[in-house]
């Protein structure tokens, strides 16, 4: 049976981010993916210029109802990231709640953009819609630290404070929540960031198990665009192929992301020339030299289960 994405998320006519960033990953790794384009723009923002639409409420629901018609609304995943609209972030709840009603299996993977590092990418009368009404319909979140303190009202302070944070998130719907980068010190130094992961779920028993792991992943001196879309996306995937192993799935993730980063910043580098600052254009990310990599990642960062 095929298994089919619905994506709905940013479009740019050139370069890699919202569902450029996800689609040719998934559909790599053979999922059939239906892509809504929540803003079509010539480009990413990070650009000098950019230019174009974006889709509202009713649009998007214009879109949905058409896919209705023609009996076609049966998914195994949805896939979500940026919004900056409340009545297009409520819209598509509703259509998730109504997908999962046909398809009781569905999975939701949600990244909550809100923003980082303390600042917010969104008006912030989106935080209650997220806290209330999406991560409760979401199955798998990757929120940064940030995200995850505004959506729990929590500080994370320590890992101690991670777990706790991630658990209060699980209490609030998703079984997987993966904390996709933190200001937390890594054991390896200050030129490792730190991720942790958490996943319930039932044995066959009926009794309830969590898994909870922890990344060191090397940071990179540049600014990229799309990952937090591509890191959403292959942590969908790699789920999917590894339903019970967090750790696992989480490697395949990561290592993907590394491999896909590094060609970019070795490309970056070396169009840019000696001792100048690549530009935004040339730090898009490399996906399709990367196909290999994104069918088959070499695992080169392990996850430590805590």
């Amino acid at each position: 049976m095929d298994c089919r994405v619905l994506s709905v998320q940013s479009h740019v006519v050139r370069g890699y981010v919202g569902n450029k960033s996800a689609s040719f990953p998934l559909q790599v790794l053979g999922f059939e993916v239906d892509t809504i384009n929540s803003v079509q723009f010539s480009n990413h923002t990070g650009y000098e210029h950019w230019k174009g639409q974006v889709m509202t409420a009713d649009e998007l629901h214009v879109l949905y109802e058409g896919i209705k018609l023609n009996n076609v609304n049966h998914y195994d995943y949805v896939l979500t990231g940026y919004s900056r609209d409340d009545s297009f972030l409520e819209t598509v709840v509703n259509i998730v709640q109504e997908l999962k009603r046909e398809n009781p299996s569905l999975v939701y993977v949600c990244d909550p953009v809100l923003g980082d590092n303390g600042a917010m990418y969104v008006p912030e009368n989106l935080v209650p819609i997220y806290r209330d009404k999406v991560v409760p319909a979401a199955d798998i979140i990757t929120p940064n630290q940030f995200e995850a303190e505004l959506l729990t009202g929590r500080s994370i302070n320590s890992e101690k404070d991670a777990v706790e944070v991630m658990n209060l998130l699980h209490s609030m719907g998703p079984d997987t929540v993966v904390i996709t980068s933190s200001d937390l010190p890594s054991p390896l130094g200050d030129q490792y960031l730190v991720a942790l992961g958490s996943q319930k779920r039932v044995r066959a028993d009926g009794t309830m198990v969590t898994q909870q792991i922890r990344m060191d992943i090397p940071r990179v001196d540049a600014v990229f665009v799309g990952t937090g879309d591509l890191f959403a996306a292959m942590l969908l995937a790699w789920t999917h192929h590894h339903p019970n192993d967090l750790k696992t799935a989480c490697e395949k993730t990561i290592s993907v992301m590394h491999h896909v980063i590094r060609r970019t910043i070795t490309y970056a580098k070396e169009v840019a020339g000696p001792d100048r600052k690549p530009s935004p254009a040339q730090l898009e990310l490399r996906m399709i030299q990367s196909k290999a990599d994104i069918e088959d990642p070499a695992i080169v960062l392990n996850a430590v289960v805590m």
